[in-house]
C-alpha cells in the first residue's frame, strides 16, 4: 500500500524566504563556520515554512480525509499575522540542534493548531522556522546567536504538504492550499 509522509504548514512569502536565506549566508563568522564544517544542514529556500502539525505516513484515503478536515477547520479561521522576532539557536531548554527564526506567541495560531489537532492541544503555539539543523556536539563551537528579525507574516492559507525524503534532503510538495475563510459558524 502506497503511503505519503504528510504535514500541515504555513508557507512563507518569497520576500521573507529571501531575508532568511540572506541571514543564512552571513549568520556566523567564518571561523565558527570552518569549525562546524559541513556538519550544518541548511534548509533550502523552497523548504522554509512553519509546521503546524506533523502527521506522518498515511494512505491516499487518509490523505483525502486530512485535506477534507483541513478545509473544514480553515472555514472557521480568519486570516491573521505571525510576528517573527529573532533568530536564535534552539530549542530552548535543551542542547541546541537548530538555528531558527522564532515568532511571538499567537492566540490565532494556537486556535488554528488546536482545531487541526481536534482540540487535543492546550498550549499556546510559539511558531518557528527551522533554518538549519546540526548535531549536538557542534553547539559547543557556535557563538551565542540572538539576532533581531522583526517581520510580520500574513497567514491567509494553510497547506497540506507531502515530504519526500531524499539523500540530498527533503523535497516538499503542496498537495492542497486552503484559504482561511473566517466564518465562525
Amino acid at each position: 500500500m502506497n503511503k505519503r509522509r504528510i504535514f500541515i504548514a504555513i508557507n512563507l512569502p518569497d520576500g521573507i524566504k529571501k531575508k532568511l536565506v540572506d541571514w543564512q549566508r552571513k549568520c556566523l563568522p567564518a571561523e565558527a563556520l570552518a569549525k562546524a564544517g559541513d556538519k550544518i544542514n541548511w534548509v533550502r529556500k523552497e523548504n522554509l515554512h512553519i509546521t503546524l502539525i506533523f502527521i506522518g505516513y498515511v494512505t491516499d484515503d487518509e490523505t483525502y480525509e486530512i485535506c477534507k478536515m483541513t478545509k473544514e477547520v480553515a472555514k472557521k479561521h480568519q486570516p491573521f499575522f505571525i510576528n517573527l522576532k529573532r533568530i536564535t539557536i534552539g530549542p530552548p531548554g535543551t542542547t541546541p540542534r537548530m538555528f531558527w527564526a522564532e515568532g511571538e506567541e499567537s492566540q490565532e495560531l494556537a486556535n488554528l493548531q488546536n482545531d487541526l489537532e481536534n482540540g487535543s492541544n492546550t498550549r499556546v503555539f510559539k511558531p518557528h522556522i527551522t533554518l538549519a539543523r546540526f548535531k549536538n556536539q557542534i553547539a559547543r563551537d557556535l557563538p551565542e546567536i540572538n539576532d533581531n528579525f522583526a517581520y510580520s507574516i500574513p497567514v491567509e492559507t494553510i497547506e497540506v504538504m507531502q515530504s519526500n525524503l531524499k539523500r540530498t534532503g527533503p523535497e516538499y510538495t503542496i498537495l492542497e492550499s486552503i484559504n482561511l475563510e473566517g466564518n465562525e459558524n
